[in-house]
């Protein structure tokens, strides 16, 4: 069956408990970073709110953060940016009788009649994920085209060589449109082009190399010496891995440090809530998120996405968020989210990655 995406059908505002809703209350913010009393905090979901009897939207949305009423437009923002005297929504209530409606079902799926009790209905490392990847494939054939791809990735995709192969290839055929990592991704992928190796292991055998403990440090050394990574690239040679083909196809990425990062490499964001920001300047426009193998990154990219994207148009169209890694912790914590769009695949990311690329160049 061809892909196409679910129309958002939007709340029926003529309905009496809408149409009679109070509007909603503004108080100002008492201090710069600072939300007043009975604040509204944002969910995934499309939210609305009634100002000077309309309904308006929250256009631009993030989880956890405040709605702010500026010049005739609901803007979400993070509390840590809220300046002294600017209008918050307060309200705790959702369902319109505090002039705030969240609309949690608008891109909602027919769903066929089940059996009270049935085996499986959790999705686990024993679940077939057949359906899953085919509509994958439709989401990315359609989002390389028409939307904004975005991959959060863990090292353990650089770590070996057919999938450092495959996410090249994902890049150079268009199915790319940012990376979000952290230190170590580039790092040992950058490791794998200069030594063959990622934490020493080579990249095709996973034989250990003598000192090869050393070569991920060496490796940033080296960037660090050269002056950065394109300096680097051009310097040694490299013509092959993730970041080489994020930098020949002006694929942007950000790489946002932690305590734990050695060097680190010179474009990691050592200021977090500017790595924060970075993020969330490539999650704006996002309209499919794939997260692979990194717990921590994914859920702060989680946090931070919302179900639905607002297009150029005016119209509604679900954000597809996906969750791949071998730990169902990691995979159940990402769609527990309560987005229908959240889907979650327990696998090897490694093989995930080459699967996806054979099938999305097989199907050009």
């Amino acid at each position: 069956m061809p892909f196409s995406l679910r129309k958002y059908q939007a709340p029926d505002f003529v309905r009496l408990d809408l149409a009679n809703a109070p509007d909603v209350t503004l108080r100002e913010a008492p201090a710069d970073g600072i939300a007043p009393a009975g604040f509204h905090a944002m969910s995934i979901y499309p939210e609305y709110f009634k100002v000077n009897g309309q309904w308006l939207l929250a256009e631009e949305s993030r989880m956890d953060c405040v709605p702010v009423y500026r010049e005739g437009r609901i803007e979400v923002i993070e509390p840590r940016r809220l300046k002294k005297g600017e209008l918050v929504a307060v309200g705790r209530t959702e369902n319109g009788e505090e002039g705030i409606y969240v609309h949690p079902d608008g891109f909602r799926e027919d769903k066929a009649a089940a059996d009270v009790f049935a085996f499986r209905q959790n999705r686990s490392r024993e679940t077939a994920f057949s359906r899953d990847y085919d509509e994958l494939y439709g989401v990315l054939r359609h989002d390389r085209d028409h939307g904004k791809i975005v991959w959060v990735l863990g090292p353990a995709v650089a770590f070996d060589y057919d999938s450092r192969n495959a996410f090249g290839q994902l890049i150079r055929e268009g199915y790319v449109h940012a990376v979000l990592a952290g230190n170590a991704l580039a790092t040992h992928d950058l490791e794998a082009a200069y030594l063959r190796t990622a934490l020493g292991q080579d990249i095709y055998t996973q034989k250990s190399h003598p000192n090869g403990h050393y070569n991920h440090l060496e490796t940033i050394n080296q960037v660090r010496l050269r002056g950065g990574i394109p300096q680097f690239i051009a310097a040694e040679g490299i013509e092959d891995g993730i970041i080489f083909n994020c930098e020949k196809y002006h694929v942007p990425y950000v790489l946002a440090g932690s305590i734990r990062d050695d060097g680190p490499l010179p474009p990691v964001y050592g200021n977090v809530y500017e790595a924060q920001d970075r993020m969330r300047d490539q999650i704006r426009s996002a309209t499919t998120v794939l997260c692979l193998a990194t717990t921590l990154h994914s859920i702060a990219v989680g946090n931070m996405t919302p179900s639905y994207r607002v297009l150029p148009d005016g119209t509604l169209r679900q954000v597809y968020f996906y969750c791949v890694d071998i730990s169902e912790f990691t995979v159940n914590k990402l769609t527990d989210r309560g987005s229908l769009a959240a889907r979650g695949i327990v696998t090897n990311v490694q093989d995930f990655v080459v699967t996806l690329s054979k099938a999305l160049g097989a199907g050009k």
